[in-house]
């Protein structure tokens, strides 16, 4: 069944690799074959399906470097355990693709370093070559790196504190090397000073920073000292009194005067809050509700989609947001194919699938597009995933097509483990 499933997919994608001048094969042309090596030898039915798909979706054109990059990530993660040559060749130009945008000044949405095995030596020449004013936007980058290359981490430190030189500040990171090193370290303990020392003049652009900012002192906070974090715990609050009104900015006071409290204890709290009436009036702020920008949409209520597996909801969830209308419609369309009621799931997919041409139209201001492109096709994939390819293929952008591609790749590849876990048990 897979194998005549295959070749449709193989027709559907054929006309995708011609256009970029390549062909889909399940081996590299000119690759001599060794049934010994895992990285040349014949692939099974799914594997084989995933490669295809995988080739075909990298293959597609994308106009903005950070899709190209959630592309090749996406696609070294998926094919590292069935062609790990490949993944290293996505890898590469991934790891170029990153250091453009960090150049530009645009922090990476991903890392290239999330995504599978990476040239550890290239990736410290990446961090090598970022200049100090642009520690902020490699901060993703430098996070990755961090976590998944020791010889790359001497070099990120060096960055960083060049960084705070510039005044220019990497919470995540910062605190990402402090767990590194230890917060008792002499880096540590002098760095976290610094780093308050440095907040950024032009706080009135931050606001989605404050919630790292917050999360890095109440991490630290109580490894430092008495002294230094009353200190920072201050120099923190003035600076979010600088920071407009946001959920960004009520979550970093909320955080902050909290982990000042346990840190410094009820009495000495209030004693430091009299010591500067400024910071008081931000800290009195503390207790209402935020959110940070970045949130996701209403949660998908999947209990309720199951519940309701063969029930109409078509209607309601019409009159839904767009990306909770894509993610309820998939949910409730995995529900129905899973249930055996194929011609509701069907109807559910048309649904998320037309919402998720909205979803992505509207992008700039959903930061989750992606991730939501994503569900859905994943969702789809499996009820059924040659469906779910030929409804990634039919998205209006290729970027979001390529993203819904790699998304069923990735449930049937994981499948097939799946299977063999099953099997040798």
């Amino acid at each position: 069944m897979l194998h005549a499933a295959l070749s449709l997919v193989l027709l559907s994608c054929a006309p995708v690799a011609r256009a970029q001048g390549g062909r889909v094969n399940a081996v590299p042309p000119g690759t001599k074959v060794n049934s010994a090596d895992p990285t040349t030898k014949p692939l099974d039915s799914r594997k084989r399906f995933a490669y295809d798909v995988v080739r075909a979706a990298v293959a597609l054109p994308q106009g903005e470097l950070q899709d190209r990059l959630r592309v090749l990530a996406e696609a070294a993660a998926v094919i590292s355990p069935i062609r790990p040559a490949l993944a290293r060749e996505y890898s590469r130009e991934g790891l170029r693709v990153e250091q453009d945008l960090i150049q530009r000044g645009e922090e990476p949405s991903t890392s290239m370093l999330n995504a599978g095995p990476v040239d550890c030596k290239a990736v410290q020449t990446l961090v090598e070559s970022i200049p100090a004013e642009r520690v902020d936007a490699a901060e993703t980058t430098l996070v990755a790196a961090i976590g998944n290359c020791a010889t790359a981490r001497l070099s990120a430190q060096k960055l960083i504190d060049a960084g705070v030189q510039e005044k220019k500040v990497a919470p995540r990171a910062t605190l990402a090397m402090m767990e590194i090193v230890g917060f008792n370290s002499a880096w540590s303990q002098q760095t976290f000073e610094k780093v308050f020392d440095a907040l950024p003049a032009e706080a009135e652009k931050m606001g989605p920073q404050a919630p790292n900012l917050a999360n890095m002192y109440a991490r630290a906070a109580g490894e430092m000292g008495h002294d230094a974090a009353q200190k920072a715990g201050l120099k923190l609050l003035l600076w979010l009194g600088k920071v407009p009104e946001s959920g960004d900015r009520t979550v970093a006071v909320n955080v902050t005067a909290a982990a000042m409290k346990e840190v410094l204890g009820t009495k000495d709290f209030e004693d430091a809050m009299a010591s500067d009436m400024t910071a008081r009036q931000v800290a009195q702020s503390a207790g209402g509700e935020g959110e940070i920008s970045h949130a996701s949409d209403e949660p998908v209520s999947v209990l309720k989609a199951m519940q309701s597996a063969n029930d109409d909801r078509i209607k309601e969830l019409e009159a839904l947001p767009p990306a909770q209308r894509a993610r309820e419609a998939a949910a409730s369309g995995f529900a129905s194919g899973s249930s055996g009621n194929r011609k509701l799931a069907s109807r559910y997919f048309d649904l998320a699938f037309d919402s998720l041409n909205t979803v992505w139209s509207e992008r700039e201001s959903l930061r989750e597009a992606p991730d939501v492109v994503q569900e859905v096709s994943e969702a789809a994939a499996q009820v059924d995933s040659l469906d779910a390819l030929h409804r990634a293929q039919g998205l209006d952008d290729t970027a979001a097509e390529a993203i819904g591609m790699l998304a069923v790749a990735r449930v049937v590849a994981n499948k097939q483990q799946e299977d063999g876990k099953s099997a040798g048990r």
